[in-house]
Parts: structure tokens; C-alpha cells; sequence
């Protein structure tokens, strides 16, 4: 039996793919700012309806969002230090040192957490909503912020590698832990309810101009991530919190090799055994931030690829079961009809496509997959159903002008006769395409509006430097805007 499909999934939209540290401004990165507003404008000017980014976590060295600290905390590199200027929690002179890139905005954030709790006691508006936020979000808040106290505490080493007593959560260490870290715990709180705010008001901002947020939940928690942490007994971890098998995809695509990405798999039966408490709260919180969410790796729902923990590449897993099912019809339980999007990518079988099926979620069309095989293939414009959603590319994908530049003479003949657009550039023949395929959505990576060569690529996926880092310089021109709102009238 099919669920019914989600309203916001039904009615033909148009968006673009847009994280938020690629936003442009004066902070090392994009923030949640006035810069994200002004995005929004440019997005109803010309004509779509939905921002898609990347997930909101906080990341660890090297950037990656699908590689978070947490499941459940906003990523507090993206906070706007002008409103901690503003509100008098910062020196103006702390802000551009940051800005100059003197000092880290970890060290400016420590500085304004000072400040804020200065005046929070004389401040009982601000105090009442500082309290509601702690309450309301203590599942995880407590957990997370003694992890990130303690993390840095230990020189950003992983929590297994900690002493014992932390590593293995004894209660006597972490009541004194909670104690002699109280400072970077209370700064920890003040990074996530600023967050909050700040998230609220992009919200309130969206919804003013009927602009759909659409987030991204990795199907996966990290090894090193307060998730793991404080719930060992969900993952597949040993007596000394190292992973005994490991989550990636065999050989495809993306790489010949396959993928091991390291996250440690679930414990299916226990999330089972506590009817999915940790999942639910964490899909919740998400759902509060945005309205629809498109779910990283789904056919690993169905069933996944375990790879052994001391193996150095995805070659070596296997496929196993896991209980996804069980799962969404939780989910569906609590929400009804499932504003998800599935990342159906890879070595898709058909007891993942009955999944889909299962709860009316749509999968993903990607154009640059399209011209490999014949006139079957499903990724082609012309065998493009409703019920899904169209991509010329995505982050892990290279931008389409790069792809074409890389495709060989004969694909390159091939998009050029299939799209019959003479006199127009790439990557507009694609950009066209998506917008006016069938499909119920169609989304547009920024790169590609911006005609991006390969060099602002977001992902290469298997690696770990260089990723991550492309960057906005302006927001979008005038002329560009009424262009696209053209366009978005197919």
C-alpha cells in the first residue's frame, strides 16, 4: 500500500542548491546573516521557490557536513558575530579580527558568551527564553555541550582516545567534569540557542517570501560525534568505542574502489528496542529548522554495506538488512505523510524502489548521469516521471560545465544533439532541461547558474582535502535574476 505523498511534494517548484558557507561576506565563511536574506530575495526575484542546502551540523576539521559533531546541534561557525557586535557581547575590534583572520571565531565566540551571560541575570526576557531553550532541548544539549567541553579539553582527540572515565562515561567523572568545564559548557549553550535565534529569523524570512527551506540529513552519524558518545549502545562499536564494521557503498561511479566513509553502523534492533527514540528526536529537530528534507544514501533504509573496521577501502563489505522500514513508519506515525526526498543513487534494487513506493517519497533525477547507456536511460529528461526530482548536479557531483568540459567528444555530441540548443552555452541547455522537465521539482546548484567551471566544485567524493570550500563573491545580478524568472515560467 502507498502512503499518500506530502502537499509540499505535489506542486511544481523550482529551487537551488546552496550551502551556507558558500554564501558571500565578510566572515572566513557564509553566515547566517544578512547575506542569507538578501539570497532569499534574490531566489523569489527570480522565480523559485525552494533553497536546498547542505546539512546544518557542526563539522569537524576538515568541513565536512555529512561529518558532524552532532546530529542535533546547528554548526556554530555559520552564527553572525555582527548581531554579538550589536548586542554589545563583542568588541567591534574582536569581529574584524576575525574578519582579518587574526584571531578563530571559536575565540570570538568564547569572548561574546562572556558577554552575554554578563548582562543575562539583568535581562529576564532574554533569561526566561535562554531557560525554555535548555528545557526544551536537553535530550541532546547536555550531552553535546560536555562532549565538545571535553573534546577540547583533550586537544580535540577523539572521545575514545579520552581517559577512561570520560571515554566510558562514568557518572562520578562527568558530574566533575560538568563542574571544572562549566564555562565552555555555558558557551556551548549560548553558541546553540544564538543558532536558534538566528535560524528563526532566516525562517520568518523565507516564509515572508514563500521560499520552501530544504535541509539534508545524512543517513549516518560520525564516529567522533557526541551521537556515538552518549549512545554507544546504538552503534556498532566495541568495548573500547572503536568500530567493528563500517558504513560506505561498493565499487560505482563515483569511485572504482567503492567508499568507505568510517561512520559506525547502527544496532538496529536496539534503535528498535527503544521504538527509534534517537531517530525520531533527531528527524524532530530537523523538521523544526526546515520543511522538507532530503534523506543521504536511503537505499541504506532497505539494506547496507557493512565493510570491516581495518578495512581501507569499500571492496571488502557486504549487504545486511536493516530495519528502515520499521523505522518510516514510526516517522509516519508521528508526522503523517513524510516531507522527505530520497538520495536513491547507486546500486538501487527493487526492494529499495518498494520502499520509496511504500511511503510516497520521491527520488532524484541527475542530469549528468543521463548520457551513459541508451535512450532507457531513466536519468534522460524524457523518462522522467512526476513524482520526483531533477538535479543537473549535485555537491558530490563536478559543476556541469566542468562535466562537460570532462565528457569526452562523443558525449559531448551526444548532450548537444539531445538538448538541440544551438547558439546556447553550457550548462544552459541543462538548466533549461530541468526546469521544464516533468519532474515535480527541479533544483539547480549555484555553480551552475553562475556558468562555473570545475574549480568550484563542492565535493570530490573518496577525498578529504580541498573539499567543501567554493564560495560566492557576490550574490546574483539583476540581469541574471529576470533571466531565470523567465526560465522558471517553463
Amino acid at each position: 500500500m502507498t502512503a499518500p505523498i506530502h502537499p509540499l511534494l505535489t506542486k511544481r517548484r523550482a529551487g537551488v542548491l546552496l550551502h551556507f558557507t558558500s554564501l558571500p561576506g565578510p566572515m572566513p565563511a557564509g553566515v547566517l546573516g544578512t547575506e542569507a536574506l538578501v539570497f532569499i530575495d534574490n531566489l523569489a526575484v527570480g522565480g523559485f521557490r525552494v533553497w536546498q542546502f547542505l546539512p546544518l551540523g557542526p563539522t569537524h576539521a576538515h568541513g565536512s557536513p555529512y561529518e558532524s559533531l552532532s546530529s542535533f546541534a546547528g554548526n556554530p561557525e555559520l552564527l553572525d558575530l555582527r548581531e554579538f557586535v550589536a548586542c554589545h557581547w563583542l568588541p567591534q575590534v574582536i569581529y574584524q579580527a576575525v574578519c582579518d583572520g587574526q584571531i578563530s571565531t571559536l575565540q570570538a565566540r568564547d569572548d561574546a558568551a562572556k558577554g552575554f551571560f554578563k548582562i543575562l541575570d539583568h535581562d529576564r526576557i532574554l533569561n526566561a527564553a535562554f531557560v525554555q531553550f535548555k528545557q526544551e532541548n536537553q535530550y541532546w544539549l547536555e550531552d553535546y555541550s560536555l562532549f565538545i567541553a571535553l573534546r577540547e579539553a583533550h586537544k580535540q582527540l577523539p572521545w575514545w582516545l579520552w581517559p577512561g572515565e570520560f571515554a566510558h562515561r562514568a557518572p562520578s567523572a562527568l558530574q566533575e567534569a560538568r563542574q571544572v568545564f562549566s564555562q565552555q559548557i555555558n558557551r556551548v549553550f549560548f553558541e546553540q540557542f544564538i543558532f536558534a535565534k538566528q535560524w528563526q529569523r532566516i525562517q520568518a524570512y523565507a516564509q515572508c517570501k514563500n521560499i520552501l527551506l530544504f535541509g539534508d540529513l545524512p543517513i549516518y552519524a560520525a564516529h567522533d560525534s557526541a551521537d556515538t558518545w552518549s549512545h554507544p549502545e546504538l552503534f556498532t562499536l566495541n568495548q573500547s568505542g572503536c568500530c567493528e564494521f563500517v558504513a560506505g557503498v561498493p565499487p560505482d561511479y563515483f569511485s572504482e574502489t567503492g567508499q568507505r566513509w568510517g561512520n559506525p553502523l547502527y544496532h538496529w534492533q536496539r534503535l528498535q528496542e527503544q521504538d527509534f527514540l534517537w531517530w525520531t528526536a533527531r528527524v524532530n529537530i530537523q523538521l523544526r529548522r526546515m520543511q522538507l528534507l532530503r534523506i543521504d544514501h536511503f537505499r541504506g533504509f532497505e539494506s547496507y554495506w557493512a565493510i570491516p573496521g581495518d578495512s581501507k577501502d569499500g571492496r571488502t563489505g557486504q549487504w545486511r538488512q536493516a530495519l528502515g522500514q520499521a523505522l518510516l513508519n514510526r516517522l509516519q506515525q508521528q508526522l503523517g505523510p513524510l516531507p522527505f526526498v530520497a538520495e536513491d543513487l547507486g546500486i538501487i534494487t527493487p526492494q529499495v524502489r518498494a520502499l520509496l513506493e511504500e511511503f510516497g517519497l520521491p527520488g532524484m533525477k541527475i542530469l549528468q548521469f543521463a548520457f551513459a547507456g541508451d535512450a532507457n536511460n531513466p536519468y534522460l529528461p524524457h523518462n522522467h516521471d512526476r513524482h520526483s526530482v531533477v538535479y543537473t548536479g549535485t555537491h558530490d557531483n563536478d559543476t556541469t560545465l566542468g562535466w562537460y568540459q570532462d565528457c569526452s567528444a562523443d558525449i559531448q555530441r551526444k548532450v548537444l544533439e539531445y538538448f538541440a540548443k544551438p547558439g546556447e552555452e553550457m550548462p544552459w541547455p541543462m538548466i533549461r532541461s530541468a526546469l521544464a522537465s516533468v519532474a515535480t521539482m527541479a533544483i539547480i546548484p549555484m555553480q551552475d547558474l553562475l556558468s562555473l567551471g570545475g574549480l568550484a566544485r563542492m565535493n570530490r567524493p573518496g577525498t578529504i582535502e580541498n573539499n567543501w570550500q567554493w564560495r560566492m563573491n557576490e550574490l546574483i545580478c539583476t540581469e541574471l535574476n529576470y533571466r531565470l524568472h523567465d526560465m522558471n515560467q517553463l
